[in-house]
This record gives C-alpha cells, structure tokens and sequence, in this order.
C-alpha cells in the first residue's frame, strides 16, 4: 500500500499542473479576445454627401444632414462648433447671418473673398487676428450638406453642453464603463489565478509530510521483510538520469531544433521594420490629437483619399490652430522657427516600402473603404507612431485573400461575381478572386 501510494504522488501532481495550465491558457485567450475587440478602427473617410438645397433654419433632409454631419466633422470640427466658439466663430446662425451665396465662395476660397474687399469678410478676419481659414475643395452639394447640418444643430444646449457633446460625452462613460468591466473581470480571474497557486502549494507541502509521516511509521514497525525495506530505503539516482543517452540525446535534438528555428527567424526577419519608433524632431501626439480631440486623419493627411502616398502635413496646417492655441509651448515655437526660416521639419518616416512593390494609398481608403487602424493599428492610442503591421508581402496577400470586394450596385463586377460563384459555390469575391494576388498587380 505505501509504495502504490508513493507511486500515485507523482500523477497527482502532474493533474495538478495540467490543470493550471488550462486555466492559464483559459484567461490567455480570454484576454487575447478582449485586446482584439478593443481595437475598432475609428471612420475617418470622407462620406459622400447627398443632394441638398439651401437650407432654412430647421430645416434640411435627414440624408443631407447626415452627410453634413460628416463632412462637418472631417473638416470643419477642428477649428468650429456649432453653439460655441472654438478657434474660429460659431456656426450656429451662420444662414441668418449670410446667404448660401455667400457662404459656399466663402469655404471654398476665403482669401479670394477677403481680397474681392466684402465688408462682412474682412471684418471676420480683422476680428481673429488675421488667420487665414484654409481653402476646401468641396462641392456646391457638400458645402449645403454642412450647412444643412450646423442648422439642425443651432440652439441645441442642455445644461451648457451641447447635444453633439454631451453624446460623446455618453460614449466615452460607456467605453469607460466598458474599460472597468474589463479590468475588474480581469482583476478577479487574476485573483482566482493567486489562488489556484497557493492551493497547489499547499497540497504539494502536505503530501511531502504526509509521506514523510508514512516513511517514519513503517520504518518503526517490526516484521518488515526485505522487499518492504528495499521498498522503503529506495531513492531516485539522479545521476543515471542525467547521463542517461536517451535524455541527452533529446536534449542536444531540442537544442538543435531552437538554434535552427532561430536562424531561420534571424534570416526572414531581415529588412522588416516592425515595431520601428523613431524619435521625431517634434514631439507630436496622435492621442492628442486624433484620440482625445478626435480630429480626423485627412485633415493633416490631405491627401489619403485622393493621391498614391499619404503626405506629410506641412507647417501650415499646424499653424490652423497653433496660431491661437498653445502659443508658447517649446514644442510649437519648433514649427514658429521652421516657418520663420522657411525650412520644412524634418520628420522621420516609419512606414516606407521598398521600390519594386506598387502600393497606392487612394486606392485602399477611397476605393476599398479601409479604415486606417487596418493596415496603422491602433493609432489614435499612440503617443509617440511606431510601425504596427509586418507589411510584407505575405502580410499582404494574407489580405488580399481574405479581404472581401465590395461589388454591389457595380456593374463592372456583375460576370465575374456571377462566374466566381458558380466554380467556387458561392465563396465570398475576395480581392484575390479579382486577381488581386497576381505579381503584376504590385510588382512592375
């Protein structure tokens, strides 16, 4: 009985660990699910307006004013509200105080307004201190989308906030919420974790003095023959262990096998920049600016819906706000020294692609519809940019396989969406079905 006991020890603890391990791997994947919902990819393309007329106070279509309100938040928010002032005038009253006529040269060319010598234009902009509001390449039907919208939204304040703040306000309690949910579900699994661990120690120590107990009563009884105590005298020789061939022979194979694998890593890993964070001249924070000030991308990256590369924003876009906000910080009177000496600053780029592959930047964000977290991550997180993704080519064809076209109302698509799904049984049209993983497409 003592040596079936003895020989059991050993399961017992294996189950032990076996079952922490699970558990570890449990709470894991459990936290791997909740860090890759937590990144949802923030809408910054450019939403297409629809027809709208000149709008009377109150009035406007629900479509127009939806479009408003998003073209009014990728160009306008950073400098207007509504109902109060914040680098530039309120909006609210701006169809009482102009005429659509008026207006709609007005965001499309401020300047050229100024200079024609319009009493009304020069006045506003004698009145903040001679700051330019940059020029906007919108439409006639855009620019009365966002008239449509700032009318809905004249008059709107409940206790000194605005309905369009206190929603985000709302939002943000709720992912605040959402955040203490988290950590406090995480807090007890962690809790429950602490506690499987001091029960294993504890088990662990009683069975060792359990079976030192049973050792020193059978070494005190009488009668034992010689198998009991070769039994009972037994220990493990440690040293036929380690000399045994077998474990070294496994040993020296699972060595082999880790300098291998980490050679192969150290050679694909050539060339890759992922995790690059470079220091840059001027200590810019998108937490700031794109997290908590919710300005969107395109407004300093003009260029992302409509050119091949996304573009450095210059001096000038900073100085849209810089020149009222912030004035005497060290880090903007950088940009004040740049300007005042006609030098652009020189910012570090992190993501650069070699030559021989052909990316187009419009063509993923205006044509595919992908939002900028996709390929930059998290960005509206970081403080200082680094590199997010791999962008290698298998990170990209692993895309392009798995990316779905959007074919519906495209004529264009109509025969091959329908030849697509009568050899593939009706499989998604992915990129790649659309030869979207052919060498020509990014190699020329």
């Amino acid at each position: 009985m003592k040596s079936l006991r003895f020989r059991s020890l050993p399961h017992l603890l294996l189950a032990l660990v076996l079952t922490f391990a699970g558990v570890q791997q449990a709470t894991a994947q459990d936290a791997a699910t909740v860090k890759k919902e937590g990144v949802v990819p923030g809408a910054t393309a450019a939403a297409t307006p629809a027809t709208a007329t000149a709008p009377a106070a109150g009035g406007g279509d629900a479509a127009a004013i939806a479009a408003g309100d998003a073209l009014f938040k990728g160009n306008c928010a950073q400098c207007h509200a509504v109902n109060e002032q914040v680098v530039g005038p309120a909006l609210g009253g701006i169809t009482k105080r102009r005429p659509i006529s008026w207006i709609i040269p007005w965001i499309k060319n401020s300047s050229k307004v100024v200079a024609s010598g319009d009493d009304y234009a020069v006045a506003l902009y004698n009145k903040y201190n001679k700051q330019q509001m940059p020029s906007f390449a919108l439409s006639d039907k855009e620019i009365t989308s966002i008239v449509a919208y700032i009318t809905s939204e004249e008059g709107k304040v409940a206790g000194g906030v605005t309905v369009q703040n206190a929603a985000s306000a709302d939002g943000k309690d709720g992912a605040a919420a959402d955040a203490g949910a988290d950590a406090g579900s995480g807090k007890y699994v962690d809790m429950l974790l602490i506690v499987l661990v001091v029960v294993l120690i504890v088990l662990v120590v009683t069975l060792v003095i359990i079976g030192n107990l049973m050792r020193d009563v059978l070494r005190g009884r009488k009668g034992l023959d010689g198998r009991d105590v070769e039994v009972l005298e037994q220990r493990f020789d440690w040293s036929k262990f380690y000399r045994s061939p077998v474990l070294r022979g496994i040993v020296g194979a699972v060595f082999a096998l880790v300098l291998l694998y980490e050679g192969v890593q150290s050679v694909m890993a050539v060339g890759l920049t992922q995790g690059y964070q470079p220091t840059q001249p001027i200590a810019f924070s998108h937490k700031l600016h794109a997290g908590e000030h919710q300005i969107n991308c395109a407004y300093c990256h003009t260029s992302v819906y409509k050119s091949k590369s996304a573009n450095i924003p210059s001096a000038n876009i900073c100085m849209n706000c810089h020149s009222q906000i912030k004035t005497e910080s060290p880090e903007i009177k950088k940009i004040y020294r740049a300007i005042e000496r006609k030098q652009p600053i020189q910012w570090v780029r992190i993501h650069n692609l070699p030559d021989l592959a052909y990316f187009n930047h419009s063509q993923h964000t205006q044509v595919a519809g992908l939002q900028c977290q996709t390929c930059h991550g998290p960005i509206q997180n970081m403080e200082v940019v680094y590199q997010y993704s791999a962008l290698t080519m298998g990170w990209c064809i692993n895309c392009h396989r798995e990316m779905p076209l959007n074919t519906k109302d495209n004529k264009y698509y109509d025969n091959l969406v329908k030849l697509h799904d009568t050899k593939n049984g009706g499989a998604p049209f992915t990129v790649s079905s659309n030869g979207g993983t052919e060498c020509s497409k990014c190699h020329y």
